[in-house]
């Protein structure tokens, strides 16, 4: 297998990264071990596209989205920028975050159009994707608008602020055996192995992009994080791929408590289930930048470009605060469900920065390395 290719060539505004992808072929061999990984875990659900037509057919135009947004979540920053846009129509594909990468490097090997825009929670894969040329650049006042921090050599574009979180069920767990650190759960788990065993979930980084992106973070904070892993695989931890099929097991009683799990989420299903309980850790919050990417190879680029332009406008991020459950950007846009209001709240946040030390374990070895001590800590007990 050979090494994946790390170039720091820019695109520019309108280019097409043309000889790059000829270059990136190499980049194929990280997408096949991507691939092979999860042919190891079991099946999981099949991806779902949505169709959401045109409100005005005549002359409709078609923008195509690949997304791991839940199609809950999806819907009403589809149907906002649809009102805004009736001749538009847009399908939705709701993938795992691997897909959605797997899928447009492998479209773009071929030279095949692909989605006109990524919508992903997994920084470090949509920064790869923007470090091999993948993607093209796009500037305009919407994107001069945001934080600086939330974008990365106007490439990749972050739309919503998003905490990892403990879940818990609160008929199951008393209010005073709650853990709020990493360490309290690591303490609850080796003082309650019968009652804990296999009741505890947490996101399968060998197949989600996003729990492997939060835990390289934590192992980037401590080393002390394989210890609580060590735990959690001592009580059979059963990993998943999406949170909200952790939450359901949570809320319906099957596991107490889920870690790592998307706050966002996690907070809008408590709204729904009062028997479910939302922690933002203590000892740190690492928080995530769901982002957004213009492949080079889109079939409707203008088309991507005013979804993008919507998404980071005042309108969409109050549509992202008000109603998807996630957590707006905007720095104007003030009130719950806003970045401001997160860091008014929560008092030992921890952003993940936007960058090129993002694909560090993305490297072939390093994410070999960093799986099997991952495999290893789940076997350990």
């Amino acid at each position: 297998m050979r090494r994946v290719c790390w170039s720091s060539l820019e695109l520019h505004p309108g280019t097409v990264a043309g000889s790059r992808f000829s270059a990136n072929r190499r980049c194929v061999f990280f997408v096949a071990f991507l691939l092979l990984a999860s042919l190891a875990a079991p099946p999981r659900a099949a991806a779902e596209a949505h169709e959401f037509p045109a409100g005005n057919n005549s002359g409709s135009r078609q923008l195509t989205i690949y997304g791991s947004m839940d199609i809950g979540s999806a819907r009403p920053l589809i149907e906002h920028y649809q009102r805004l846009r009736p001749t538009i129509a847009v399908t939705y594909h709701e993938l795992d975050t691997l897909e959605i990468y797997s899928r447009l490097v492998d479209g773009a090997e071929r030279g095949e159009p692909t989605a006109d825009i990524l919508l992903s929670p997994a920084m470090d894969l949509q920064v790869k994707l923007a470090n091999d040329g993948y993607v093209r650049q796009y500037t305009s006042q919407a994107t001069a608008a945001m934080p600086e921090w939330s974008q990365w050599r106007r490439e990749v574009f972050g739309f919503s602020f998003e905490p990892a979180v403990l879940v818990y069920n609160k008929t199951l767990l008393a209010a005073d055996s709650v853990p709020t650190t990493r360490a309290g759960l690591q303490a609850l788990i080796e003082n309650n192995g019968e009652d804990l065993f296999g009741r505890i979930t947490t996101y399968d980084i060998e197949r989600s992009g996003l729990g492997f992106l939060f835990l390289t973070q934590d192992a980037l904070r401590s080393e002390e994080i394989w210890s609580l892993v060590n735990a959690m695989g001592g009580s059979s931890t059963r990993l998943y791929t999406n949170t909200a099929a952790m939450l359901d097991h949570i809320a319906s009683g099957k596991y107490i408590i889920g870690y790592n799990l998307l706050g966002s989420y996690a907070e809008q299903r408590a709204e729904q289930e009062p028997n479910l309980g939302v922690i933002l850790p203590d000892d740190y919050t690492l928080m995530m930048t769901r982002t957004a990417v213009l492949p080079a190879l889109a079939k409707e680029p203008r088309l991507a470009e005013g979804f993008l332009e919507f998404l980071l406008s005042k309108e969409g991020q109050t549509t992202v605060a008000g109603m998807s459950g996630q957590y707006a950007l905007h720095p104007d846009i003030e009130g719950d469900h806003t970045a401001s209001d997160l860091r008014n709240t929560v008092s030992n946040i921890v952003p993940i920065k936007m960058g090129p030390t993002l694909i560090v374990y993305l490297d072939r070895v390093k994410r070999q390395r960093f799986l099997r001590q991952w495999q290893s800590a789940l076997r350990s007990q």
